[in-house]
């Protein structure tokens, strides 16, 4: 479909300069001599983007703009005036325009900006249909990303949210351990109460048990009056307990005995206090192994372990980076007033070569960065850090260039990654599951989607998956 533009400027060789220019483009134009009529014909139609003169018989452009913002809010406006006025242009993007121009302008700068506005506009409207596919799908916020291997963690929210089961999280820093935790939260029956959270690594160990528990008037020399602990601020709720491989081993033997008997004491207290809490923990490191070595209590484990979700690493769904890479610097663009509207088909490359030790959480600062510091509406591989920009050559090996569709781009770096897979396992699909970090399922199913050609030796995976040890 033809993108729209409306065109509101009550002088008629305006408004016929400027449709001739725009249709020429591919744009369907309609004009409007005044706001009165713009706002009929927004009433009528659905426009992208709204060309607006300041200076118009009756409603004035500047207080045209509420009246077309109420009607659609996403639609973009670009101002045009005949008076350079900083105050006005100000006032003018303050109620809500993106951008304005003073007359005369150049016709080539005005399709440019007209452009790079509809870019933008397209960027945030994909991404809000993503958003709303995952919300309907799981009703689970805030997660971008549609690998087989996010896709597998939404499944796993989906089942365990409406229940009061106690969820261990597992995955690298930096992976989104917390947004998840927040997810299942937020879709169980306890959403209407607090979430609590308590991060056990960044509190020193003598303090960590009456942050936990609080601790009565006296208990202690300075505790001059009660304080309500975590788990007692969580009451109803859920407790959130980040890097919890971090918990020294007597707290792990009071977190027990919680979670055998939903009571405890404040410190200096006598008496039980009864409460009905949902535990999730998170962490970093191999609890299989500080069992194993005696720093984490084997009984706590399996009470925790009584549901695990595998948060994975960004390098094992690169196929999520494209769209997450595009979500932080629209967010970024937003949070910064900064006009970066597309990622260089160079630099989106070398985002996905990149490694990314600190997984999502480093992805988002360094997009965060480059838009701060990029010059101009393309952020190119020159903004970003030097150990991202300078890991592959100029033509990295089996990389889709993008095509400046990010559906399309998405769907291409996919294919090559399934491709390369069963390249490296010789075509077994098994194998090259396990390189990407899904599913045989999953990828059966992509396959049969991509029409990636394989061998007569490798046959359809069983409806029942490969165990495998969810604590690892």
């Amino acid at each position: 479909m033809k993108e729209s533009i409306l065109i509101v400027d009550d002088e008629q060789i305006s408004r016929f300069v400027l449709e001739e220019a725009l249709s020429r483009r591919g744009y369907e134009v309609v004009q409007a001599e005044d706001a009165e009529t713009g706002l009929l014909r927004v009433k009528e139609q659905a426009f992208d983007l709204i060309l607006l003169d300041i200076q118009l018989p009756g409603i004035s452009g500047i207080d045209a703009i509420s009246h077309f913002k109420e009607i659609d809010p996403s639609v973009v406006i670009l101002m045009i005036t005949a008076f350079s006025s900083k105050e006005m242009a100000i006032e003018a993007i303050k109620r809500g325009a993106y951008d304005y121009f003073v007359k005369p302008y150049k016709m080539e700068e005005m399709e440019i900006v007209v452009r790079r506005s509809l870019e933008r506009r397209r960027l945030e409207r994909d991404l809000g249909a993503l958003r709303e596919q995952l919300r309907n799908a799981f009703r689970v916020e805030n997660i971008v990303g549609q690998s087989g291997a996010i896709e597998e963690v939404l499944h796993l929210v989906s089942r365990v949210a409406d229940t009061s089961a106690t969820v261990l999280i597992w995955g690298e820093t930096g992976t989104g351990k917390e947004l998840i935790a927040r997810a299942i939260h937020q879709n169980s029956p306890r959403a209407s109460h607090p979430m609590v959270k308590l991060n056990c690594a960044g509190i020193p160990e003598g303090l960590l048990e009456s942050e936990l528990f609080g601790f009565e008037k006296g208990a202690f020399t300075g505790a001059t009056e009660r304080k309500i602990g975590k788990f007692e601020l969580a009451d109803q709720g859920t407790i959130f307990l980040d890097e919890i491989g971090d918990m020294n081993l007597q707290s792990q033997a009071k977190i027990l005995r919680i979670l055998q008997e939903m009571e405890f004491e404040r410190l200096g207290g006598v008496k039980p206090v009864a409460i009905d809490v949902r535990v999730i923990a998170a962490t970093n490191r191999d609890l299989t192994e500080a069992v194993r070595q005696g720093q984490f209590r084997e009984d706590l484990f399996h009470r925790l372990n009584l549901f695990s979700v595998h948060m994975p690493a960004l390098r094992e769904r690169v196929e999520d980076i494209p769209i997450l890479a595009e979500h932080f610097m629209i967010e970024a663009g937003q949070n910064f007033t900064r006009d970066v509207t597309s990622i260089s088909s160079d630099a989106m490359n070398r985002l996905i070569e990149y490694r990314w030790p600190g997984n999502v959480r480093e992805l988002k600062n360094t997009v965060e960065r480059a838009v701060l510091i990029t010059e101009g509406p393309v952020l190119t591989s020159r903004s970003l850090p030097a150990h991202v920009s300078h890991n592959v050559g100029d033509q990295p090996a089996g990389v889709i260039p993008s095509s400046g569709n990010l559906k399309t781009t998405i769907r291409s770096v996919e294919r090559q990654l399934i491709v390369d897979a069963l390249d490296r396992s010789d075509g077994v699909q098994r194998k090259a599951a396990k390189l990407l970090g899904i599913t045989e399922r999953v990828l059966w199913y992509k396959v049969k989607k991509y029409e990636i050609p394989l061998g007569d030796d490798d046959p359809k995976p069983s409806s029942s998956p490969p165990a495998t040890d969810p604590a690892r």
